[in-house]
């Protein structure tokens, strides 16, 4: 009996069907296995393939499979049977996945494998180049990579992106809310491990369940092969009583230089459609890959208006059979295109076991199967990890890692006894490069321990706390983000993000004072600036007004190094009432705001003015209710800020909450080399609202510089 015939006879296809129908196979029958069994029917209806034969110990029924489908408990049974199929589906699990595929290219047939495609990114390798050297074609199961919509992202960036709505490509960020239950981890001993018994497993969130978001942001953003990544970093964690990671963030960067960041759970309180964030010069699109829908969003100021459009998916086995048939020219998931897939899972199996969220992070929900650990605002991080390319641990999320810092300002609290953190320096290490990496102080709080200081949020990624920043240092940007320009007379996204780093730190022995020598590096590695800075805080307590807190000294010094720098801002470069730039403090959320100087009230009259001082009163609290569980306080503040270097204030109310002493309003400050710009602020902080009588009195014997 031929093969056609024992195709004819196991499957109960017409006999008549072309011998070029392909042969199919199916090695896995439950689990994902159903949905390729239902695939399969239908192309066979269509005349398409044909089945040979399904392997898997636990038989479905004849129900699911098929009646005359011939059915094997291993692939080596099948083997042994001198079959020859055209085409292996091989949908097990993921530990299985590298052996069964070696066999299925022993038979010379194509292959479908699900993804991940291995465990391992040698088991990777080897079977790449076993494959290649074999000539067969492997299909890997990244079904979403089938969507048109992501031909009509790719043709945004071509022919030097003259017609694309959202301009050039700068960053893609993909983001996932799932839910999982115990159930799903219950449903196979080797899920949730990184490690079964001695072997690879490689499951988790990145590498399993939302595995499909990272690899179609990779593919967006032109990674395919392994070569293609340059760098890969991790910040992972679990809340279910699971080994993998259940709740983290990939950060990547690519070899054209496009940054990616995957900020992934199954820990969310609803399940949502798994998002991909691509950010343009010009504007951005977001595509739910899962209906392979395309929502197109260009700057406001082009006067393009916000278009949606849904996209037709190919299947990837259709897709298999008419590259081998010669009417498709290539696989659109294949092998090779896996490997920045398998970068990435390679970077998270030699990652050190993933933090253990702790139970009093968790909103326990469900019950026996049903049970799932909700992460509370997970949501909000997730936001913010995508938007400033950053990851858990840097954002400050309660239960997350602490943050690289170079140490922190404790004083004592008068009123308690009890010494306070009231400040930590962060060393700016893990800042995005297009928020321009840079030193800052973080997590500042009152006595009282009100949270008065914010980083990285979402409206404005590139805030960073409290610190020195400028947008025009000789064309380079210390600040973040856009860059505004005179000759566009806008904001407009450069690569040309300097970083600061750190030379040397040198804290007190009590602890509340600390100075710095810092290097400021523009975006082709030069050093530009010597920046001297020196901070330190004390108690007060003034006895007139009954109010008390503590000050922080504030001082920084430029000196060029070896050339005439300009220190600019949007404001010397043309934008009116825009010279931010020096000092800024970054408040968090402050509701019902008063901002005033001993002669003006309001933001509108506040800002650019000239006052020896300035107070912001308000309550604040975060945007996450989370952080409540890190000591973060929410309440009444103010902060008195005071300089006489006769700089302007810079002051934001209604679009977001900061502080800052504009170093260039309107001109900018030229140094020839050697020649330095120094500059001091004073702040005191209060815990309460207090009057602008006895802030004036407050300035008069401790605000002002002694």
């Amino acid at each position: 009996m031929n093969q056609q015939t024992t195709v004819a006879a196991v499957t109960g296809t017409n006999s008549a069907l072309p011998s070029t129908t392909p042969a199919v196979v199916l090695v896995g029958l439950n689990g994902f296995g159903r949905q390729h069994l239902t695939n399969i029917h239908r192309l066979v209806e269509e005349e398409k393939i044909s089945f040979l034969a399904g392997v898997d110990p636990k038989d479905p029924g004849s129900l699911v499979r098929g009646e005359k489908t011939q059915i094997f408990s291993t692939f080596d049974d099948f083997l042994k049977t001198g079959l020859k199929p055209d085409i292996v589906i091989i949908s097990t699990p993921i530990n299985t996945h590298a052996d069964l595929a070696m066999k299925a290219l022993e038979t010379g047939a194509d292959l479908y494998l699900e993804k991940p495609p291995t465990a391992t990114l040698e088991q990777y390798e080897t079977l790449f180049y076993a494959a290649h050297e074999a000539n067969i074609n492997v299909q890997v199961g990244f079904q979403a990579l089938g969507s048109r919509a992501l031909k009509a992202v790719e043709e945004f960036f071509e022919d030097n992106n003259k017609n694309s709505p959202i301009g050039a490509l700068r960053a893609v960020g993909a983001s996932g809310n799932w839910v999982r239950t115990t159930g799903y981890y219950n449903r196979s001993p080797w899920a949730g491990h990184r490690v079964l018994n001695g072997i690879e497993i490689a499951d988790g969130v990145v590498t399993n369940p939302l595995a499909h978001a990272v690899a179609s942001a990779l593919r967006i953003a032109g990674a395919k092969r392994s070569e293609d990544v340059v760098s890969v970093a991790t910040d992972l964690y679990h809340a279910h009583q699971i080994e993998a990671d259940d709740t983290s963030v990939v950060r990547l960067e690519t070899r054209t230089g496009i940054p990616v960041v995957a900020a992934l759970t199954v820990c969310a309180k609803e399940q949502q459609d798994p998002w991909i964030t691509v950010y343009g010069t010009e504007g951005s699109a977001i595509l739910y890959y899962t209906r392979d829908e395309l929502v197109i969003r260009p700057n406001t100021e082009s006067g393009r208006p916000e278009t949606t459009e849904v996209f037709e998916r190919t299947n990837l086995l259709e897709n298999l059979v008419n590259v081998r048939r010669g009417t498709e020219a290539t696989l659109l998931s294949s092998l090779e295109s896996a490997g920045a897939f398998m970068r990435v899972l390679e970077q998270i199996r030699i990652s050190p076991t993933p933090t253990t969220i702790r139970a009093e992070h968790v909103i326990p929900t469900g019950a026996d199967e049903e049970f799932h650990p909700v992460i509370p605002d997970i949501e909000h991080f997730i936001n913010r990890a995508v938007a400033a390319q950053s990851d858990f641990a840097s954002l400050g999320a309660p239960w997350a890692a602490d943050a690289s810092i170079s140490g922190q300002l404790t004083l004592e609290n008068p009123a308690t006894a009890q010494k306070l953190t009231v400040a930590k320096l962060r060393t700016g290490e893990d800042i995005s490069r297009s928020n321009s990496p840079r030193p800052f102080l973080d997590e500042l709080k009152t006595f009282g321990g009100v949270h008065i200081s914010d980083q990285q949020p979402l409206d404005h990624s590139w805030h960073l706390g409290v610190g020195v920043a400028l947008q025009d240092v000789n064309g380079n940007n210390f600040w973040g983000g856009r860059t505004y320009t005179r000759a566009d007379s806008r904001y407009v996204w450069r690569q040309d993000h300097g970083h600061i780093r750190t030379v040397s730190n040198s804290f007190a022995p009590s602890g509340n004072s600390h100075s710095s020598h810092l290097e400021w590096v523009g975006h082709d590695q030069q050093i530009l600036l010597d920046e001297k800075r020196a901070v330190n805080v004390r108690a007060f307590n003034h006895e007139p007004t009954g109010i008390s807190g503590w000050i922080m000294d504030f001082t920084f010094s430029l000196c060029a190094r070896d050339q005439t720098v300009s220190l600019g801002s949007p404001g010397s470069n043309g934008r009116v009432n825009g010279g931010y730039g020096g000092f800024f403090w970054r408040l968090p959320k402050a509701d019902s705001p008063a901002i005033f100087t001993q002669d003006a009230t309001g933001e509108d009259q506040v800002h650019g003015s000239l006052s020896p001082w300035l107070a912001f009163s308000a309550e604040f609290s975060s945007e996450s209710v989370s952080l409540a569980q890190r000591g973060v306080e929410h309440g009444a503040a103010t902060l008195v800020f005071c300089s006489n270097d006769g700089d302007p204030w810079f002051v934001r109310s209604s679009s977001y909450p900061g502080v800052g002493s504009s170093l260039a309003w309107n001109s900018p400050v030229v140094l020839e080399p050697g020649d330095s710009a120094t500059r001091r602020v004073r702040i005191l902080v209060t815990d309460g609202r207090v009057e602008a009588a006895d802030v004036a009195a407050l300035y008069q014997e401790i605000g002002s510089e002694k």
